[in-house]
């Protein structure tokens, strides 16, 4: 029973490997510049995020301190961001979070992170879809809204009020595009974005001249005189709703950052991935940050957060501060960045499908790459089909709920991997699998006696690494739901709250003591392991944020995952039959030697 459970271990743990050829080679067309990367980075970045998430972040959770959840949901993606970076030269290949899983932590994670991207991308895409549509429909009375309302209703709570044929018939010309080619695709997001960065800019600009600081400071007996509305309006003040509504507006604003992901999954389309993927992933998050915060910053100085519409925040906006004409303007603008956005949502699923079933973890049919067009033609088409159906049947809010679990799982991966990758003792960690042996562990945690990585320091720092996520894990539990009790100082809660502090600064510690390989590439995450652990923590803190609904579709999600890794992915993986390959030529070798 023992080696049966061993051999189960084994096999679902079993890393990815890559020889020096096969890591560069491609049946993909590799045509992507770092201008490209970064173009197609900001394009899916800012669209839904800068003209809905903004609005309705600041009207409805953070008032003026919406700048203060965007910073911090922009520290949470750049901590990912550099642990994406070096991943992106290390393993230059199409599947970004799911292949960098697969080559350091074993190939029952990477299906969990691979099967999850899956889900964020197709409901990344449909969310897009639906917030085009909305804001098309804004700019023609609501048209669209009142005709699909009569004609196609969805009588369900689950579903959106209505079927919206306009948002699922983007999703499938995006598909086209995106059939057509991934340098044509990028073409065409270069046009879009530059005219959304243009509008952005003249937005800015001009709104600067019509803000007034008295809207960061209104006093709390301000507000009921001036709103006389039911719902809740906070306190006034730069934190209407306290630091906690701040806190949950980062939760929402992290989902207007995912999509700088898409320049990691395309590696296998990148002319020198290991310098365009750390700059371009590093470009697209400092000007997606600073055009956040600026946006932030001017919107709400312009209008009190209070009166701000999350539905149509800028045309609103400026229609308050008597400039109506810019209704036009900012609508070509978010309508082209929408599109951008929706045109990167898109780009990425199908090369995150082509790489688990190139592995053979789902069908591999799925994976076949067009021989003239060089593009994974059946995973686009599978894709665009998926998002176009949820586009069709589910609103807005429930799609960004439901995507943002798999994202932060993605994100938490990625760090723990670097960490992992960090602390192996051999050369190169991608190319050779690790078989670690027992030894005294205890002696080892804080002065190890070798100054270079062993076996036995890359078993220790895989166990602290465990016990790491777990502390972590309870520590932002407590913290958020029994932070009434932390409030009110209660011993017991507090005392608790404290060991598993203590216990969390142990860990790190000895993390840190661990001796790391000197090995370098071209990039490399600053502050192994400081950075990945902040890393994996604030993305802890923000899934726990996350309300039930969201955790009992992810579960249904994850069963249906799991069946068809059982039933297909675990028998069809082509590691495995790599694994069994190597094993038996082992055992021949021997023979002869012995013979």
């Amino acid at each position: 029973m023992t080696s049966f459970l061993q051999r189960f271990y084994d096999n679902i743990t079993r890393k990815k490997t890559y020889d020096t050829d096969s890591l560069q080679t491609s049946q993909l067309r590799r045509c992507l510049t770092v201008f490209d990367l970064t173009i197609l980075g900001i394009g899916s970045t800012l669209g839904t995020g800068t003209y809905i998430i903004t609005g309705q972040v600041a009207h409805e959770t953070a008032g003026p301190s919406v700048i203060l959840s965007f910073l911090i949901a922009a520290i949470a993606s750049i901590l990912a961001g550099v642990c994406y970076a070096e991943f992106g030269t290390r393993a230059p290949r199409a599947g970004s979070a799911y292949t960098y899983t697969y080559v350091s932590v074993g190939e029952i994670m990477a299906f969990i992170i691979g099967w999850n991207m899956i889900l964020e991308y197709v409901i990344g895409a449909a969310s897009t879809a639906r917030a085009l549509s909305a804001y098309f429909d804004s700019l023609i009375d609501f048209v669209m809204k009142d005709y699909f309302t009569i004609h196609f209703p969805l009588h369900s709570e689950t579903f959106a009020p209505y079927a919206d044929l306009f948002a699922m018939t983007l999703c499938l010309v995006v598909t086209m595009f995106l059939i057509v080619g991934i340098k044509e695709s990028a073409v065409l997001n270069n046009v879009f974005t530059f005219v959304n960065l243009t509008v952005i800019a003249l937005v800015v600009a001009v709104g600067l001249t019509k803000v007034h600081g008295h809207n960061w400071k209104i006093s709390p007996k301000e507000v009921p005189n001036i709103t006389n509305v039911t719902y809740n309006v906070g306190k006034g003040g730069f934190f209407p709703f306290g630091i906690e509504g701040t806190l949950a507006g980062a939760a929402t604003c992290f989902y207007a950052f995912v999509g700088f992901d898409l320049v990691a999954t395309t590696g296998e389309e990148s002319k020198n991935p290991q310098r365009a993927i750390p700059t371009s992933i590093c470009f697209t998050l400092i000007v997606c940050s600073i055009i956040y915060c600026a946006i932030s910053i001017v919107i709400t100085l312009m209008v009190p957060y209070y009166l701000l519409n999350p539905d149509a925040v800028f045309p609103e906006a400026f229609r308050y501060v008597q400039l109506p004409a810019f209704k036009y303007i900012i609508g070509a603008g978010a309508l082209t960045g929408i599109f951008a956005s929706l045109l990167g949502s898109l780009l990425p699923l199908p090369r995150v499908l082509y790489a688990i079933a190139a592995d053979g973890l789902i069908f591999r049919f799925i994976s076949w790459i067009h021989p003239r067009l060089q593009t994974p033609i059946i995973a686009t088409i599978l894709g665009g089909i998926a998002a176009a159906f949820m586009a069709l049947i589910f609103d807005l809010k429930k799609l960004v709920e439901m995507m943002s679990i798999g994202t932060l799982l993605a994100y938490s991966l990625v760090s723990i991997s670097v960490l992992f990758l960090r602390y192996q003792p051999v050369d190169d960690p991608l190319l050779r699998s690790i078989t670690p042996v027992s030894g005294p562990i205890y002696k080892e945690l804080f002065r190890p006696s070798q100054t270079h990585p062993t076996v036995l320091s890359a078993r220790i720092t895989k166990y602290l690494i465990t016990l790491l996520v777990l502390n972590g894990f309870i520590l932002c539990a407590i913290q958020i739901f029994a932070s009434h009790r932390l409030a009110a100082k209660e011993s017991g809660i507090i005392i608790i709250f404290s060991i598993f502090i203590i216990v969390e600064i142990i860990l790190v510690t000895a993390i840190a003591r661990q001796p790391k390989s000197e090995k370098s590439s071209y990039f490399e995450t600053p502050l192994v392991p400081y950075v990945p652990v902040l890393s994996v923590f604030i993305n802890t803190y923000l899934i726990l944020k996350l309300s039930p609904a969201t955790w009992i579709r992810f579960g249904v999600w994850m069963i249906i995952g799991f069946l068809i890794y059982g039933f297909y992915g675990f028998w069809h993986s082509s590691q495995r039959f790599i694994n069994d390959t190597q094993r038996l030529l082992s055992g021949s070798s021997s023979s002869l030697i012995s013979s």
